[in-house]
Order: structure tokens, then C-alpha cells, then sequence
């Protein structure tokens, strides 16, 4: 299925290893279980976060990993780890119905993904690209992130101190350390926070001792109400953006064009949803594609498909040792507010980040004034109830950054009241052809 690269263990300046292509096996073997470390310390925080079993999480992140290769005939090197962008509709959707109702949710934003991949694959993917811009794009992304503040600041109140060496651990530990070990920095200060909350005495290793050494994870089935799919269905829009940039990224560090897998962009989306919606049905957390493993393939050039069947194997194996999973779940609560305040701020500069990429143009009003809504909608949790449904910061906040930046654009192409050139307004000149300056769709960010 693969062809070995040069002579298996060397690779020369300026080559990579191609999704077709392997190592020999011994260093494939590394490469594969070096993907589930770097993915690691992401993929577990969500279902500690949650409450969800991390075992089963585990479990459904590597046959998520099998399933994208599988569909993606081995074209597309990635890993489906836990989506963070699943964290505030999770925890609303549990205060409403429970774990099983938030999983419903889960199911549901899968099941949409999926169709949305059926869709890009009969008709193709620039309709996407015109729906969601970056300027549109970004604001869901921070705004997903924002809303997530209060949360990380209730679990660093419970321990305080234990959170802050957490997060002073994460801050050093990417300034101190190079290559993968800086890229696992939250993984790092996890590990510190750990140790200061055993000395502490805020760890209780009762359920380790307890758990066995063998045997399946904890499933949990769905349950579905409808009054959360408005939570729900705004996740949807940031894994198709995060699923397409993904794509257009490993193109590129291919040494390709970035448009060079888009033919596959109907069937990335189709793996994300199914194994997001195989995930919400068993009780694992939704999936998305991963960039720490990206940075992995930067650092090793090594962008084999092998490397990924064996960290979802790996993923799978590890899901079956249930003092594993029990290890997992005895982190603090302080840890995790610690870990949460650097990965909800993460989330939303990735937002701010989408932005700058693309040069979205905030001269702008148009801009300007979908930005700032959508981020004061989402931060501040507006919440409006119609009968038994309950839309919240992030469902109000996403509708809003899309009915504002298509319905202002809509109507100033008819009253050309404003026309951005540069840095300099015109009011009541004519409407400028890209409201975003550079460039409104993800093909090609450094033009």
C-alpha cells in the first residue's frame, strides 16, 4: 500500500515522505506512536472537561483516525483528536438534559457534517468558501473560544494555587523547551499541575488501585432533544473550516499546491462527521482534524498515512487499559482550570489569527460591525427562548456574524454606501468588489 521512501530510515535535504510513501517500518512504528503524544494532551482534556469517560473518547479518536484514511483512500495524513469547539455547547446541553442529551448534540452536529460533506462532494466546495469567509469564519472561531472564559475561571477558583502552577508550567514549558517537547507544553504543565496537586493532597488514587488492567471503556448511549441543536449546529461551521484548512495545509507542506487535494474535501468531511456522530453514539467527544499533528509532519517530514494507522491503533489499544483511563480521571479540578485558561484564550486567538492570515480588511464597517457583534453576543452569552428552545451566546453569535456580513454586503452592493480603499473610508462612494481586501475564500491567504 505504501512505497518505501530512499532506503527506509534516511531522508535527504529538501525531500519528504509522502502520504504514499513509508519508512521502514521500525521508524514509522516511532513516527505513529509520537502522533498519539502529541495529540494526547488535547485529545484527553475534553472529556475531563466534560465528564465523559476519556477511555471512550480515546477509543473513538483512533477509530475516527481508521475511518478518515479509509475514506480518504490514504490521500490525507490526520488525526481526529477531541474538538474543542464541542466544550460550551457540551456543558450547556448537560445543564439542559445530562451527559446523554449532550452527546445528542454530538450525534447531531456529526450527522450534519457528514451531510454537508455529501453535498461538497457532488457539487464541490466554493460554496462553502462564499458562506463563510474568514472575516465570518474568525469571529465564530473566537466567540466559541470567549464563551468558555467564565468556565475556566470556576474551576481556578476551586484550587487556585494548583491552577496557577499548572498554567506558569504551560507558559515556561514553551519558552524553555524546543521541537515536540514545546509543542506538548500543555501536556507538560499538566503533568506538573499534577504533581503539585499530589502533594497537595488534592488527588484521590482510589479508582487507579480499583481499576482493572484489561477491559473495555465505559459507552453511553444518546439521548435527542431538538432544543439543542441551535447549540449544536454552530460547531458544525467551525469543523468544516478547520477540516478545509487542514486539507489546503498538508497540500502545501507536500511540496504541492495548495489547491491540490481539494477534490478530497467532500470526503474529509464525510470521515470528520462519521466519526463524530460514531463518538456522541458509544460517548466519546466530537472529533475534528488535528494540528499538533500537523507540527509533528513539519518537524519529522514524514507525512505517511502508515504513521497514522498506527497512532489510531495505538489510540485503540491504549482505550482498553482501564487503569489508564482511571489515571486520566483523577486529574484536579485545578489542573484542569489551569490547562482551560490557556486552551479557551487558544481557541480564541485562533479566531483573531484566521484574521490576520487573510488581511480581513477592518477598515471596513461592515467588517467591523460583524466582528463586534457576533464577539459581544458570544462572550456575554445573549440568550433568547422561543417555547422550549433555548439559542445561547453561541448559536446567537454565529447567526449574527453570518446574517450581518452577507445582509450588510447585500445591501450596500444596491446603496454602494460603503466602499473601503486601504486604510481610508469612503462614505457614499461605490461598493468595493471584496469587502475583505486581500482575500475572501481560504485558497490563497499569502496573496
Amino acid at each position: 500500500m505504501w512505497s518505501v521512501h530512499g532506503d527506509g530510515y534516511r531522508i535527504e535535504p529538501g525531500q519528504v515522505v509522502a502520504p504514499g510513501e513509508r519508512l521502514a517500518w521500525a521508524p514509522t512504528i516511532g513516527i505513529g506512536m509520537q502522533h498519539v503524544v502529541a495529540m494526547f494532551g488535547a485529545t484527553f482534556l475534553v472529556p475531563l472537561i466534560t465528564e465523559f469517560p476519556p477511555s471512550t473518547t480515546l477509543l473513538f479518536s483512533g477509530v475516527g483516525t481508521i475511518l478518515f484514511l479509509l475514506i480518504t483512500a490514504n490521500r490525507v495524513p490526520s488525526y481526529l483528536g477531541s474538538s474543542f469547539a464541542f466544550l460550551a455547547p457540551i456543558a450547556a446541553a448537560q445543564g439542559q438534559h445530562g451527559p446523554a442529551g449532550a452527546l445528542g448534540g454530538v450525534v447531531m452536529a456529526g450527522a450534519a457534517l457528514f451531510l454537508i460533506g455529501l453535498i461538497v462532494q457532488a457539487v464541490g466546495h466554493a460554496w462553502i468558501s462564499r458562506l463563510m469567509p474568514p472575516m465570518v469564519t474568525g469571529a465564530i472561531v473566537a466567540l466559541i473560544g470567549l464563551n468558555l472564559a467564565p468556565a475556566a475561571w470556576n474551576n481556578v477558583q476551586e484550587a487556585p494555587t494548583t491552577a496557577f502552577a499548572t498554567l506558569l508550567a504551560i507558559v515556561l514549558c514553551t519558552v524553555i523547551f524546543r521541537g515536540l517537547l514545546g509543542r506538548l507544553s500543555i501536556l507538560l504543565g499538566v503533568v506538573v499541575g499534577y504533581v503539585v496537586a499530589v502533594i497537595r493532597g488534592e488527588v484521590d488514587t482510589t479508582a487507579i488501585s480499583e481499576a482493572g488492567w484489561v477491559g473495555a471503556p465505559e459507552f453511553m448511549l444518546p439521548d435527542f432533544h431538538w432544543n439543542v441543536a441551535g447549540l449544536f449546529l454552530p460547531v458544525v461551521l467551525v469543523l468544516v473550516a478547520e477540516n478545509i484548512g487542514h486539507v489546503k495545509s498538508v497540500a502545501q507542506m507536500t511540496d504541492s499546491s495548495s489547491e491540490a487535494l481539494d477534490p478530497m474535501i467532500g470526503r474529509t468531511l464525510m470521515s470528520d462527521g462519521l466519526a463524530t456522530t460514531l463518538a456522541g453514539a458509544g460517548g466519546g467527544s466530537g472529533t475534528t482534524t488535528y494540528a499538533e499533528n500537523i507540527g509533528v509532519m513539519a518537524a519529522t517530514k514524514v507525512y505517511s498515512t502508515a504513521a497514522y494507522w498506527i497512532a489510531g491503533f495505538t489510540a485503540i489499544g491504549l482505550a482498553f487499559l482501564p487503569k489508564f483511563g482511571a489515571a486520566i480521571q483523577t486529574v484536579p479540578v485545578g489542573v484542569l482550570g489551569g490547562a482551560a485558561t490557556v486552551l479557551y484564550g487558544m481557541i480564541g486567538v485562533l479566531g483573531f489569527r484566521i484574521w490576520v492570515e487573510h488581511r480581513v480588511d477592518f477598515s471596513n464597517p461592515i467588517n467591523l460591525t460583524t466582528g463586534a457583534v457576533a464577539l459581544i453576543v458570544g462572550i456575554a452569552n445573549y440568550t433568547w427562548v422561543v417555547g422550549d428552545l433555548a439559542f445561547e451566546g453561541i448559536a446567537l453569535g454565529t447567526a449574527a456574524a453570518l446574517v450581518l456580513y452577507h445582509g450588510m454586503n447585500g445591501i450596500n452592493r444596491l446603496t454602494g454606501a460603503v466602499a473601503s480603499e486601504g486604510d481610508h473610508l469612503q462614505v457614499g462612494g461605490s461598493t468595493h468588489p471584496d469587502p475583505e481586501l486581500a482575500n475572501p475564500t481560504w485558497t490563497d491567504p499569502r496573496q
